[in-house]
């Protein structure tokens, strides 16, 4: 028996959720801990009691909608995403992960399915980085360190603030890892937040890899001279060095990385004034790669090309590693499991890398992982103009419900 969710119910759920935090452009802001974000777990955890589900939050403040298995001992399945959002976000980014994980576990239930596994909807802490970024499922991976906490994205003094106002303690949210062996993977469901599925006409992505991503602050030396009474030909002018390595990052991925990206964020020219030659220029450096040995070739060559500008112009150079975050393959069952669903229901469907960071991402190390894309029409995420049509939101909740019903099967034995 194939069975499917309830297409009304979820839609009645996109909807309500989309109200907590909601903007005037049709988008929401539901940053971590906000009222906005508070209102909308509170809501989950209500629809996941008046469905008879288990309700519960850990030490992390992941929040947990539970659909126990009638056979003793028997291990867990997670589903989900995350609830917050950046500041100006649309409705889809992670919220629609959480809800059709729900939807799957109703749907399950629904059905008087006798899974051998449990089944639980997650709904991870702060993915988004309003405080750290991946807080809630880095801590439920036992990943989450001392060192994190102590210089966090958002800031030690608002993370210090904001655990003290939510009740939480650093101690709790470093002890609530979970036990791998309690575990038999994590399925995600999510927005591609890219333009390849659309651009296929291929209804449904199935990952291959998270990508990986390394950052690096570039800083090009030069001197700082007299704009008017220096000759073009006696200039170490910083900011011509950024200029060609900027547009050098381009033509290296494009031409060499076809499968990677690489993205210069931001550009400070100093002293940054009209009259004077600028004796400096610091730049903030990404690149990413499904593949750790590509990703660590890209790396090199980027460094490479930074060094050759820098030569051309008569310049300093420096390239400081900021970060690494290494590539995530998923489980190749779980890749079988969600082809075979969507195949089921008559899905087209392709392989495709997330160029993104996820929660799955940070899950991996303890337990396998398997995520499924629904397209985002023209590529646009963390906008309030993202949109993905309803028909290819209730088929990514099929899919899911297929998988999941395979894997519980598979996973078990």
């Amino acid at each position: 028996m194939q069975i499917r969710v309830d297409a009304d119910r979820l839609r009645a759920d996109f909807d309500a959720l989309a109200s907590f935090g909601g903007t005037p452009e049709g988008g929401i802001r539901r940053t971590t801990f906000s009222a906005a974000h508070l209102d909308a777990r509170a809501w989950f955890l209500d629809r996941a009691r008046a469905a008879g589900l288990e309700a519960s939050v850990d030490s992390a403040a992941n929040h947990s909608a539970i659909l126990p298995s009638r056979v003793p001992g028997a291990k867990t399945l997670l589903l989900g995403s995350h609830l917050d959002s950046v500041r100006e976000a649309g409705r889809y980014d992670g919220a629609l992960g959480v809800l059709c994980a729900l939807e799957v576990v109703r749907a399950v239930q629904d059905a008087k399915l006798a899974l051998p596994v449990a089944l639980e909807a997650i709904d991870f802490t702060d993915e988004e980085g309003t405080l750290v970024g991946t807080l809630g499922s880095w801590a439920l991976a036992g990943q989450l360190t001392a060192e994190h906490l102590d210089a966090p994205r958002g800031g030690r003094d608002l993370l210090v603030a904001e655990f003290e106002r939510m009740g939480l303690t650093e101690r709790g949210i470093l002890a609530a890892g979970r036990d791998p062996t309690t575990l038999v993977g994590l399925l995600e469901l999510h927005i591609e937040q890219g333009p390849v599925l659309e651009r296929a006409s291929v209804e449904i992505g199935i990952v291959t890899a998270i990508s990986g991503s390394s950052s690096f602050h570039v800083q090009f030396e030069g001197e700082a001279r007299h704009a008017g009474t220096t000759p073009m030909d006696a200039r170490r002018d910083a900011s011509l060095g950024a200029a060609a390595f900027v547009l050098g990052v381009r033509e290296t991925t494009t031409r060499l990385f076809p499968g990677c990206v690489a993205t210069v964020g931001d550009i400070a020219i100093e002293p940054g004034s009209f009259n004077v030659v600028p004796r400096g220029a610091r730049l903030l450096m990404e690149c990413r790669s499904p593949d750790a040995a590509e990703l660590s070739t890209l790396e090199a060559a980027l460094g490479d090309l930074a060094r050759r500008e820098a030569a051309a112009f008569g310049l300093g150079v420096t390239v400081e590693r900021v970060g690494r975050w290494e590539p995530t393959p998923t489980d190749p069952r779980f890749r079988t499991a969600l082809f075979d669903a969507a195949t089921a229901l008559g899905l087209s469907a392709m392989e495709v890398p997330s160029g993104a960071g996820h929660d799955a991402q940070a899950v991996a190390p303890i337990t396998p992982i398997g995520m499924v894309f629904v397209p985002s029409v023209g590529g646009v995420s963390h906008d309030p103009s993202e949109y993905t049509s309803w028909e290819d939101c209730v088929n990514g909740a099929n899919v899911l419900l297929g998988a999941t019903v395979r894997l519980a099967q598979a996973l078990s034995s």
